[in-house]
């Protein structure tokens, strides 16, 4: 260096933005640091013997040491008058965040002006008498804010002073001797000084776009926001089919704070980068004024203490911010030190759940208006499902999207499939899925049934507002679950029925298969039973115990081990179906067999007789269907009349009569099907009688 007259400090681009406005005030008190290291520069030229030395920095002649030696410490710069920023400006709100004092901020600038400004770079190399180090070490900083390397004030940097522990400064180089560190601003720390609001690149994939729930009352918002407003800021909404997470949206915008929305399962999947993560978003929260949005609490990893290790550790880097969690669980006291107010969020009414879809289609359909369709219909026709706010928006713009394809409005079909399209893949791993693909019409039951089974499906639709809203089953830890129970003879339309039932409600059907369940090994059948109600009760499907009586069979008297083991896994099945969430059908064929505590917790039972000679006749017209060509000789009144036979049985008989058809390339004649029932007699242990076929015996007896 061989001279200091530099240019002032260049100033900021002259846009009309409000932030080059607001950061006005940041290059005018940079003048003041440029000031500073001027007098610093000047002092040490006067001493230096040999100013023009272009080796400076890299050497330490023998004279050098010496001078050291005889001279005191330190640049003489003078102490100045303690500075505070203008009211509003971005110093001013970044003091008030974080705590900062005048000595703070002048420390601050002294470490943020190489990255304002070049030229301090090599100021700064000189001062250091180190031209490879270009950044103003703990020493330096200290004497150009006119304080001692000895003074109390180095104590501003040291861990756990506002500087460092809110990552607004970083000491580096650790091995070296205190005063020789190396001070270094956060880019986003820079960023924010200059006016930019976007966040840490560190949260990318971390932070979930903040949707406000538009429909959520005006006391619980207030309500939400004063319990933010207490103690540590940590509060917990629990909720299930609510929008939790836009009710803390709103409530943190009500307070006068920005919501920084974290998804809880991102941070499952970065575990191990929970503690910096951490770090980074309660920074960004305080550069930014904002409160944490965090959620949902069940998509944290399931393992009790690294959940409890994720939180612990998030709660402890975010206290003192405004922290809204909130999920279906409850809050576990292990996993912080601060205990949050936990604030229960109910279920939306319908007239609530019909705004809520009328605003997420209309958002999805923008100027579109007309894709959007009656609100109230389409909330109707998907009412039984529990939605979160995410998954409602998805379903809307997925239902929007369907509907521009064909040029119309939204259709309740197109909002029910989308709505399917939520469910998770996890309890593919355990029960087989079945798409409905059958509806009333294919129903062919006495009326009795057909009512049960209708009954069925309203409970279903309306258990949020007689269960949740009218508090028709309070207490006990039940759930809000609606279980029935299909009792008949194999055939009789079980397991069609459920599938009928869950395409009404726009659901999927989950069908349990036993193989997957039962174990051998002791505890291991609950288990595998806990998971599938879990499973359940996360996605909107009807869940489908065939044959249940293998595993809701009745307590027995205690022999021995086994009968022991075996009452446990009963009586745990009893109160998990007391607790159950979701919507199950249990099918038997003897139902004498079901524990009797079972009955007492089921919503409908629905009896499934053999048909009736009109019903048989009515499932054979609907399993031939009006496709297969029939010949004249065709006679399904005698078939329903003679052949006792269930609706299964009928369905496979019509299916082999089918394959002869074919084969034969002509219609379906009389003895093709008097072929196929005689080999479903004979699969079903049945004689082949005269009574039965008549003047069909002799086709019946060749087949």
């Amino acid at each position: 260096m061989t001279h200091t007259a530099e240019p002032a400090v260049a100033e900021p681009p002259a846009t009309e933005t409000a932030a080059s406005i607001d950061v006005e005030h940041l290059w005018m008190r940079l003048h003041a640091v440029e000031e500073r290291v001027r007098h610093a520069v000047a002092v040490r030229r006067a001493a230096d013997p040999d100013p023009d030395d272009p080796y400076r920095g890299q050497y330490l002649t023998p004279e050098a040491a010496a001078r050291i030696l005889d001279e005191p410490g330190g640049l003489d710069v003078p102490a100045h008058e303690p500075w505070r920023a203008p009211a509003g400006s971005v110093l001013d709100e970044l003091a008030g965040r974080f705590g900062l004092t005048s000595q703070d901020v002048d420390l601050l600038l002294v470490a943020v002006a190489p990255d304002l400004d070049a030229r301090f770079e090599r100021l700064y190399g000189y001062l250091n008498d180190d031209l490879t180090r270009r950044r103003p070490t703990v020493g330096l900083a200290l004497e150009l804010c006119g304080l001692g390397g000895a003074a109390s004030a180095r104590f501003r940097l040291a861990p756990g002073a506002p500087l460092i522990e809110g990552g607004l400064v970083e000491v580096t180089e650790p091995e070296r001797p205190p005063l020789s560190r190396v001070l270094v601003v956060p880019d986003r720390v820079t960023a924010h000084l200059l006016g930019s609001a976007r966040p840490d690149a560190r949260l990318a994939g971390v932070l979930d776009e903040a949707h406000e729930d538009p429909t959520a009352e005006a006391a619980q918002v207030r309500r939400t926001a004063a319990a933010a407003g207490t103690g540590v800021g940590l509060v917990h909404l629990r909720g299930r089919g609510g929008d939790t997470a836009g009710l803390a949206t709103a409530a943190l915008r009500a307070a006068g704070l920005r919501p920084l929305v974290l998804d809880a399962a991102a941070l499952a999947r970065r575990s191990g980068d929970v503690p910096e993560l951490a770090g980074v978003a309660a920074r960004e929260a305080r550069l930014t004024g904002a409160g944490i949005v965090l959620g949902p609490l069940e998509a944290l990893p399931a393992e009790p203490a690294q959940r409890a290790r994720t939180l612990s550790v998030l709660c402890a880097a975010l206290r003192g911010i405004p922290l809204l969690t909130h999920g279906a669980v409850g809050w576990d006291p292990a996993w912080a030190a601060d205990t949050p107010v936990v604030l229960t969020v109910p279920a939306p009414s319908p007239e609530r759940q019909a705004a809520r879809w009328r605003h997420a289609l209309e958002r999805a359909a923008g100027s579109k208006a007309e894709l959007t369709g009656d609100a109230e219909a389409l909330a109707r026709a998907v009412a039984a499902h529990r939605l979160d706010s995410g998954q409602l928006r998805r379903a809307a713009d997925v239902a929007v999207r369907t509907a521009a394809l064909a040029d119309r409005p939204v259709h309740p079909d197109d909002l029910r499939t989308a709505v399917r399209a939520q469910n998770g893949a996890g309890l593919d791993r355990l029960a087989r899925r079945v798409e409905p693909g059958v509806g009333w019409d294919d129903l062919v039951l006495p009326p009795l049934t057909h009512r049960r089974l209708r009954e069925l499906a309203l409970r279903a639709r309306h258990r949020e507002q007689v269960l949740g809203q009218w508090g028709m089953r309070p207490g006990g830890g039940r759930g809000r679950g609606v279980i029935a129970l299909f009792a008949g003879e194999s055939g009789t339309g079980k397991t069609m029925s459920a599938e009928v039932v869950a395409a009404d409600l726009g659901m999927d059907l989950y069908v349990v298969d036993l193989s997957t369940v039962v174990d051998k090994y002791v505890g291991e059948t609950e288990k595998n039973l806990e998971r599938i109600f879990t499973g359940a009760s996360a996605v909107n499907a009807v869940l489908l115990f065939d044959e249940a009586d293998a595993i809701f069979g009745k307590r027995s008297e205690v022999k021995d081990a086994h009968d022991r083991h075996a009452n446990i896994e009963s009586a745990y099945l009893l109160q998990r179906m007391e607790s159950f969430d979701g919507i199950a059908v249990l099918t038997t064929n003897l139902r004498a067999n079901l524990d009797e505590a079972f009955t007492r917790r089921l919503d409908v039972v629905a009896d499934f007789p053999v048909p009736d000679p009109g019903q048989r006749l009515a499932l054979w017209e609907r399993c031939l269907g009006d496709r297969l060509p029939r010949a004249g000789d065709l006679d399904l009144g005698f078939c329903a009349d003679r052949f006792e036979l269930a609706g299964g049985s009928i369905r496979a008989c019509a299916v082999t009569a089918a394959y002869l058809a074919a084969e034969s390339g002509e219609p379906l004649t009389m003895r093709q099907v008097v072929t196929a029932v005689a080999q479903e007699y004979r699969k079903l242990g049945r004689l082949v009688l005269e009574s039965e076929f008549g003047p069909y015996l002799a086709e019946a007896t060749q087949a």
